[in-house]
């Protein structure tokens, strides 16, 4: 009987770490891992964190030592696109005109950033931050330029905005909202970053609307706004979000939504196909619905949970989903899921002026997430509240003299 064959979609952290846990779950077929990029796999926060800042060389961003997939007899295939999946003769078309069959099949295909659509984003010097190409066009143009606009206030736009500063090179961050962050961490918290950025000399504006990115010769200059202002700019990095990469998954007939819909173990509408990290739309147990969760904890741990549920064994993916980010001198690790209206409340302990706390974010005295800045060894404590599903005196959830360990074992 010939071996099983593996395929992995995608040569992202999500794609190494799967076919690294196949093979120490005991799987002994091929497996070929595809990768559109010409780099093995690598990791993406240092793109908008130390790798763009120089404080890390590039070397440390790659998963795996290159030597690592021939040793456990990885077929990497970089530079190279997965056209289309036939499900019914379990086959995958790759450029160049190959037909690959499979027994299993991991779509690990992750997102794109969104695009701006205004007049002038195809200029030269437009620049989004996904791949290691990108973050190096990104440190190039710190270099090149003294002024840089930022379009989106997100956790992208303000990373790659500290790191710019950091550099030297002033910044304006361009904000639709009323406040960068105000739609993930509501009003309270996302003020301390704001007030962070500006006082780094962050030219920081909400409200503003994009309405053009203007150019001389091809090159940008500065960006219109609605309000009739122009903002001079010798490049614009854009971070307006990100789109899964649900092409292949939809043209071959599985269910998407938000990303590829998958089961709490991580497989598709069809049995033979997984999906995971920034593709993936998983049902949480803990959260009772599907999520896409486009962070690094997600694309780091759900492929153990996939390989499993590709061996045929029971898995389930319930980890609470978990972020970091580092700007200036603020360090902050974030746990747990919240959308604007799942919250009623939200409870601070610390000096939120100093930005030395602990936030809390509850529903019916329920802590749905948290997140500690400048605080830590508390996110474990935070991440057992939020599973435990229990009501916790507001008082004593405020009190920095009530260890948190105490109020999660209840």
């Amino acid at each position: 009987m010939a071996a099983a064959t593996y395929l992995i979609v995608g040569a992202s952290l999500a794609g190494a770490k799967a076919a690294e846990a196949l093979r120490e779950h005991g799987f002994d077929g091929r497996i070929v891992l595809f990768g559109e990029e010409t780099e093995r796999p690598y990791e993406r926060p240092p793109l908008s964190k130390s790798y763009l800042s120089g404080s890390e060389d590039r070397d440390a961003i790659f998963v795996h030592p290159a030597q690592w997939y021939a040793e456990h007899e990885v077929d990497l295939r970089l530079g190279t696109r997965v056209g289309g999946i036939d499900r019914a003769r379990r086959t995958v078309s790759v450029s160049g005109g190959q037909t690959l069959g499979y027994d299993k099949l991991l779509l690990a295909t992750g997102a794109s950033p969104r695009r701006l659509p205004v007049p002038g984003a195809d200029l030269d010097g437009v620049l989004y931050l996904r791949s290691v190409g990108d973050c190096e066009r990104i440190k190039a143009a710190f270099g090149q330029s003294s002024r840089i606009v930022f379009v989106g206030g997100g956790w992208i736009g303000l990373e790659v905005a500290a790191a710019a500063r950091g550099a030297g090179v002033e910044a304006t961050v361009l904000e639709a909202g009323e406040l960068p962050l105000g739609r993930v961490l509501g009003p309270t918290v996302a003020r301390v970053f704001a007030d962070l950025h500006r006082e780094h000399g962050v030219d920081l504006r909400v409200g503003a609307h994009v309405t053009e990115i203007t150019g001389e010769k091809g090159k940008v200059a500065g960006v219109r706004l609605a309000d009739g202002s122009r903002v001079e700019a010798e490049a614009v990095v854009v971070g307006i979000g990100a789109v899964p990469d649900t092409t292949l998954a939809a043209d071959a007939g599985l269910e998407v939504g938000d990303g590829v819909v998958v089961d709490a173990g991580l497989r598709s509408s069809d049995p033979d196909i997984c999906a995971a990290g920034d593709v993936a739309g998983a049902f949480h147990p803990l959260l009772d619905k599907h999520i896409r969760v486009e962070h690094w904890a997600n694309a780091l741990h759900q492929p153990e949970v996939a390989a499993q549920s590709m061996l045929g064994r029971r898995a389930v993916y319930d980890r609470v989903p978990y972020f970091f980010t580092d700007q200036y001198d603020l360090g902050m690790e974030y746990a747990g899921y919240t959308e604007p209206g799942s919250y009623d409340d939200v409870v601070v302990r610390g000096d939120l002026a100093g930005r030395e706390f602990v936030a809390f974010w509850t529903a019916g005295g329920r802590v749905l997430a948290g997140m500690n800045v400048n605080v830590w060894d508390v996110n474990d404590a935070i991440q057992q509240l939020i599973r435990s599903g229990g009501a916790v005196d507001r008082d004593a959830l405020a009190d920095p003299d009530v260890p948190l360990g105490r109020l999660a074992a209840g």
